[in-house]
């Protein structure tokens, strides 16, 4: 779609664009709320330096998210999932976070995320293979 000034494309994965999107949102949050998300991460390697497991989140004011959790298949029943959790709880209190939310589809580990004391706020239909993407919710304690 074009006009006389503009050109709209559609197009495949664009890092370049997505950068620029997270600077640009990233100013424009700052400017309405007076602050903007800060990331963070937790990394678990082997002896041999191999990623075990990771989680990476974020934390704005006094909240905190988990964006991505990943345990490696043959450590998956060893607890890093929990201990992951711990230490991202950890980190958000250090922040000052007062909560923490995630989200998980339903072939994912929801009921990992009840078990952890993460209590669900609502659940989306719609995805393949007839799955939702469940929300969850943490209180965290005062740091």
């Amino acid at each position: 779609m074009t006009d006389a000034t503009h050109t709209l494309t559609t197009g495949g994965p664009d890092p370049g664009l997505d950068e620029r999107l997270g600077k640009e949102l990233d100013a424009f949050n700052r400017e309405a709320s007076g602050s903007a998300p800060e990331e963070f991460t937790v990394r678990v390697e082997d002896a041999a330096g191999n990623l075990v497991a990771g989680l990476s989140g974020w934390t704005w004011g006094d909240r905190a998210g988990i964006a991505m959790v990943w345990v490696r298949e043959d450590s998956r029943r060893d607890g890093w999932g929990g201990r992951l959790l711990a230490a991202a709880e950890a980190e958000a209190a250090a922040r000052g976070c007062r909560s923490i939310t995630v989200s998980s589809f339903t072939f994912q580990a929801p009921a990992f995320y009840a078990r952890h004391g993460y209590e669900e706020t609502a659940r989306v239909p719609g995805f393949p293979g007839g799955h939702e993407d469940v929300h969850f919710l943490k209180a965290l304690p005062a740091a």
